[in-house]
């Protein structure tokens, strides 16, 4: 399955807790190790370890006014997103789409969706996100589908382990936003 023609059956549908297995591969491949090479949001050259285990994966699906959207093709999880009503404002994170699909247009329709999602649904103004500040294309990404830069950032959690183990000592996260 490669590029646009394996997206055409794609529907969107809200996570539960036995996609908790495949939403963590997901993740990890698309962010960690060699195979998350292939696509371009890899952080391997940035971070180690893990990016986010079954129980951390559990408390997402779980919290109330939270919820993991996916992109599915009948069986198979494509990607995923976050999202997490916090006040009049949606934390959208964990996004997630399959390496050797990145680019045929998956993230775009999956990103619009949450945002869609968190305005109708929760009402929210706006959409934040975090992202590691020295992320240019992917912030470059984002910044072409409306988020801005803040200027506000918050340091990344050297030293525990559930966010990964860094490869630099210059890692914190940017907030970025868009209004909804």
């Amino acid at each position: 399955m490669t590029g646009a023609a394996s997206t055409r059956n794609v529907t969107l549908r809200v996570a539960d807790s036995a996609d908790i297995p495949a939403l963590v591969a997901l993740v990890e491949s698309a962010y960690r190790g060699e195979a998350s090479r292939q696509g371009w949001t890899t952080e391997a050259d940035l971070l180690d370890g893990q990016r986010i285990d079954a129980s951390g994966m559990a408390e997402v699906i779980g919290k109330s006014d939270s919820r993991v959207l996916l992109a599915v093709d009948g069986a198979a999880i494509l990607a995923c997103a976050h999202i997490e009503r916090q006040d009049d404002a949606a934390y959208f994170g964990m996004f997630s789409v399959r390496p050797d699909l990145q680019g045929a247009g998956l993230g775009d329709r999956l990103l619009r969706d949450c945002e869609r999602s968190a305005r109708e649904l929760w009402h929210c103004s706006k959409m934040q996100m975090t992202v590691i500040s020295v992320r240019d294309e992917l912030i470059a990404w984002y910044e072409r589908r409306g988020y801005r830069r803040s200027g506000r950032y918050k340091p990344f959690p050297y030293g525990d382990a559930r966010f990964g183990a860094p490869k630099r000592d210059d890692l914190r996260f940017e907030w970025l936003e868009k209004h909804l």
